[in-house]
């Protein structure tokens, strides 16, 4: 996402998770403990709320990660926008 890494506070994992955000999917891009990027086929502004699911599978259960987060950026990439979010609020459950 171009150079904008030293806006960064948390090291990023760059994985692949489904991302649930009403009737528009998604998949992640990178992940941190404060932040996510993902892709979608859906439009959605900077500066406002959003939130999502991920489903998180271990090697003993599955989860859901819930998070209510802010958008700090998107992009254009051909017909998919890249979104980044600040995670404001975020918990789990089991599936």
């Amino acid at each position: 996402m171009g150079n904008s890494k030293e806006h960064r506070g948390e090291d990023r994992v760059h994985v692949a998770l489904p991302v649930r955000l009403g009737l528009a999917r998604g998949l992640t891009r990178d992940v941190s403990a404060s932040g996510i990027c993902f892709d979608v086929d859906a439009a959605y502004a900077t500066n406002s709320d959003i939130n999502f699911e991920i489903d998180l599978e271990t090697d003993s259960a599955k989860m859901l990660l819930k998070c209510n987060g802010h958008i700090v950026r998107t992009e254009q990439h051909g017909s998919r926008k890249t979104v980044a979010i600040k995670i404001i609020h975020q918990h789990t459950g089991n599936q």
